[in-house]
């Protein structure tokens, strides 16, 4: 079984943009070498990181290869179908949906929303049994590992259920039997994590993205699908259950299907408004019970990271509230019990003395209180927090943006300045931005104070009678390279680039009648001649091997001519001496 988390990285794909760290909330993520990665043991699976990534480097765990495994192995799997559904597949019928699942392979099709209704009964047997207690749903598996990681005090505060998900997958082992595999579908990456904590109950947490997937895969359009007789939820539909997909559904569960109860209920979703709601919930002694029900996604699991659906809220929400429906019955009996040990396991930051945060803050150009801008840009919500990351390797100093900008800026000013060839930028305006010493020493003051600037947003007219040079190439975009003119007494080497298209444009000027300059450009001009030279002798061996190859085949055709010439003359006297001999013998014999 693959138990590593469900998020994970793909490294090629990483682009050092820090926005998965601007917006992890509890900071989860490390960088190091440029590459954002989670750590696993403070994500809390919210999938900000994989919602957010701009080039899909973050991915989620996919686990479709093994529930088709498990739909070979095994005889009867059945599907836990979040009751979302019906705001991710706004087209499709619940009969549909249920019929176009079980063409997939899965023997049946059930609602969590069942194991939902039960969490409601069981929620309020604790506030009937409990008096002045605040109690923090558990349903959200994201809100639990949060309360756990990162606020263990108040994970105290959890009712101690299982989740709606869990609880259902206990009321289907219970009636079909243990041997069957069960399989949830559902907005939620963070379910995965309740499928590797609990394999004994769920063995496959998968998202719409995923359903959606299989059907183009496997080509079943839901919404065209005629529903057969067989073709429903098992063992029943579901009620008020349904209704836990937005917020506030749960509380409407529990005060309608599970009888009135004296207390007070409070819904909060998304994160950021969950941290607000139990900042000092320690603080609050209320004369009564408090129901807090709070969902890690802003709107409900309508908004789940893997939901698929880019509508609205509103119109998400709608769907949902039209699908569920009040149980009239009264309060349900608890069928089975789901009480679990819900255990805080903080993550423990490390506490960095003074000095050190000094230290880390020097290393990206922050010697005062006054240079840490806390612009965000690393990621981090402040200058300081970002330099507790560094000190715990969890970020790396050149995620600080404006220490990068100014050492980018720190170079190019030292390698301009350094330059002993005159350099000067200007703008559209042919206004001087930047220049060196060597630009004012050959064409203004040779005796400036270091440090002065007084030649910027001078018009570069005034200083060089062949500014319009820099004019042309502002205007067509077209460089200058190698161009030689004279000025006053001396001979100027120049070349203008284009910086930024019709905005920038920077000059390189040499003085080639200096003594330095003059034996440069006099070995620059030998390099040339030699390398000249050389082609030209490559060219002149080269047509003379050519000619020399035809030369020799002329001659050995004709020496090949003349030797079968000879050869064939030869044979013609042997063939005549050999006639006479015959002739001589015959006058012999006579």
């Amino acid at each position: 079984m693959n138990l590593l988390n469900p998020i994970h990285t793909e490294k090629r794909q990483c682009q050092d943009c820090y926005k998965c760290v601007r917006n992890c909330p509890v900071k989860a993520i490390k960088v190091e070498g440029g590459c954002a990665t989670v750590i696993v043991e403070a994500c809390i699976l919210c999938g900000q990181c994989v919602a957010v990534c701009p080039n899909s480097a973050k991915k989620v765990r996919d686990d479709v290869t093994r529930a088709r495994h498990l739909l070979a192995s095994n005889p009867k799997v059945i599907v836990s179908l979040a009751p979302s559904f019906v705001a991710a597949f706004p087209d499709v019928g619940p009969r549909q949906m249920a019929a176009a699942i079980k063409r997939l392979g899965f023997a049946d099709v059930s609602e969590t929303a069942l194991g939902a209704q039960q969490v409601s009964t069981h929620v309020a047997e604790l506030l009937k049994h409990q008096q002045q207690s605040t109690l923090i749903s558990s349903a959200c598996p994201t809100i639990v590992a949060y309360l756990q990681k990162h606020r263990p005090l108040e994970a105290k505060k959890l009712t101690p259920l299982l989740s709606p998900l869990l609880a259902h997958c206990k009321m289907l082992r219970q009636r079909y039997g243990a041997p069957i595999g069960v399989v949830f579908f559902g907005p939620c990456i963070a379910k995965k994590s309740e499928a590797d904590s609990h394999p004994e109950l769920l063995d496959i947490a998968l998202t719409f993205d995923d359903l959606r997937q299989w059907f183009e895969v496997a080509q079943i359009n839901p919404a065209a699908i005629e529903p057969g007789p067989d073709d429903h939820f098992v063992p029943n539909a579901a009620t008020d259950g349904a209704l836990y997909p937005v917020d506030g559904g749960m509380i409407a569960g529990i005060k309608a299907g599970c009888g009135a109860c004296d207390a007070a209920f409070m819904a909060f979703s998304g994160l950021s408004s969950v941290q607000k709601a139990i900042a000092d919930l320690d603080a609050l002694l209320p004369d009564g019970n408090l129901m807090i029900e709070a969902l890690a996604c802003e709107g409900g699991c309508v908004n789940g990271p893997a939901m698929g659906n880019k509508a609205s809220t509103t119109r998400k929400r709608y769907q949902v509230l039209r699908y569920g429906k009040l149980d009239p019955s009264g309060p349900r009996p608890v069928e089975f019990p789901i009480a679990i040990s819900l255990t805080a396991t903080p993550v423990l930051l490390p506490h960095y003395p003074e000095n050190q945060i000094r230290e880390a803050l020097r290393l990206v150009g922050k010697q005062s209180a006054e240079d840490e801008l806390n612009c965000g840009g690393c990621g981090y919500d402040s200058c300081r927090e970002f330099a507790r990351a560094v000190l715990g390797h969890k970020a790396e100093p050149s995620m600080c943006v404006t220490y990068m900008r100014q050492l980018a800026h720190k170079k190019a000013d030292a390698l301009i300045q350094k330059m002993p060839s005159a350099v000067v930028i200007v703008n559209q305006h042919l206004r001087v931005v930047e220049y060196n010493r060597s630009f004012a020493t050959l064409f203004a003051s040779a005796n400036m104070p270091d440090g002065a600037k007084p030649l910027e947003g001078t018009d570069l007219a005034e200083l060089l009678p062949f500014s319009r040079l820099f004019r042309g190439v502002l205007a067509s975009g077209q460089d200058i390279v190698d161009r030689d003119l004279r000025f006053r007494e001396t001979i100027l080497h120049l070349s203008i680039f284009t910086i930024e298209k019709n905005v920038l444009v920077g000059g390189i000027i040499q003085d080639i009648t200096k003594p330095a300059v003059q034996k440069e450009q006099v070995i620059r001009k030998a390099r040339e001649v030699i390398q000249n030279s050389l082609s030209t002798v490559q060219k002149i061996a080269y047509l003379l091997g050519e000619n020399a190859a035809e030369s020799e085949i002329t001659l050995n055709s004709i020496i090949e001519s003349f030797t079968v010439q000879e050869i064939e003359e030869k044979a013609s006297e042997g063939e005549a001496q050999r006639g006479g001999d015959h002739d001589w013998r015959k006058r012999y014999r006579r």
